[in-house]
């Protein structure tokens, strides 16, 4: 079992059992001791898991339902804002009025929402600030799965297989990544990674937006290998080595120059206390 699969399959195990032996998950595993134990460290330093003496545990449930592992959006959706724009705003182009789409709750693809005001879409996405702003202002159709709300990552979480979004199917979906590489796209929380495969599955093409700096980012999960990406939009600060190595992978790779962000975000048919806070989001940080 190769090493992601593994630790992935140890994490849902102590899901599953709250916590094991090393020697326990030595036989559901079917791997050496050695290795366990370097999965158990190597998950612990990202703070996937708990070690004990002997063994491991589940992260404390109060400490899970604060939050996911992944960053903030409100932090998040400051960096690189001008990238970010760009990239949507050319994602946004790419859709057709009619068509059924997937939209996922990351940063660059919340800013999609701007521009799709004016689409007729069915919408179905797990950005419950995304389906918010686009009921408010748009004639599409927006769908959101069941689930659990994460405030500070901006998504909706279902643990389940069978929730509503397994009945729909899109021509499309774009996708923010917590960042790539050669390997694939990845991601930093087990159950994230769960509900976006659902997500993905039920897509024929999967367009990913991510700005340079996501090449640098490394995490402990795949979400997918390249294979299953059509296309990535990005800005032309990718280096054209990433680039090149990318399009050898057959991946087809857009670059975008960044756009200077508005003053103000847009508040034009829009709820005024929910812009008031979009916009200053969107102002950029300020470097001391």
């Amino acid at each position: 079992m190769v090493n992601h699969k593994r630790r992935k399959r140890l994490l849902k195990l102590l899901v599953e059992h709250n916590s094991a032996s090393v020697q326990q998950l030595v036989e559901w595993l079917s791997a050496s001791p050695a290795t366990v134990r370097r999965d158990i460290s190597w998950l612990a330093a990202r703070n996937l898991l708990t070690r004990t003496r002997g063994g491991a545990e589940n992260l404390q449930q109060k400490k899970r339902s604060i939050a996911l592992t992944s960053e903030t959006f409100q932090n998040n959706i400051k960096c690189y804002a001008d990238r970010k724009r760009a990239i949507a705003r050319y994602a946004s182009n790419m859709c057709s009025d009619g068509e059924t789409i997937i939209i996922n709750g990351g940063t660059t693809t919340f800013m999609m929402a701007e521009f799709l005001v004016d689409k007729q879409l069915k919408i179905l996405t797990n950005s419950f600030m995304m389906a918010e702003r686009l009921l408010v202002s748009s004639e599409n159709e927006i769908i959101v799965p069941g689930g659990r709300v994460y405030r500070e990552q901006n998504v909706i979480l279902s643990p389940f297989d069978n929730d509503i979004t397994q009945h729909h199917y899109a021509g499309k979906m774009f996708m923010s990544v917590y960042g790539l590489s050669l390997l694939g796209l990845m991601e930093v929380d087990p159950l994230l990674i769960q509900a976006e495969k659902r997500l993905i599955s039920q897509a024929e093409e999967l367009i990913v937006l991510a700005d340079s700096s996501k090449f640098a980012k490394k995490a402990g999960l795949i979400l997918c290998g390249l294979n299953r990406v059509s296309c990535l939009i990005t800005d032309n600060n990718a280096s054209d080595s990433a680039v090149q190595l990318l399009e050898q992978s057959g991946v087809k790779v857009i670059t975008v120059a960044p756009e200077t962000m508005p003053v103000k975000y847009p508040t034009t048919k829009f709820n005024q206390a929910y812009d008031m806070e979009s916009a200053s989001m969107f102002q950029p940080e300020t470097v001391e």
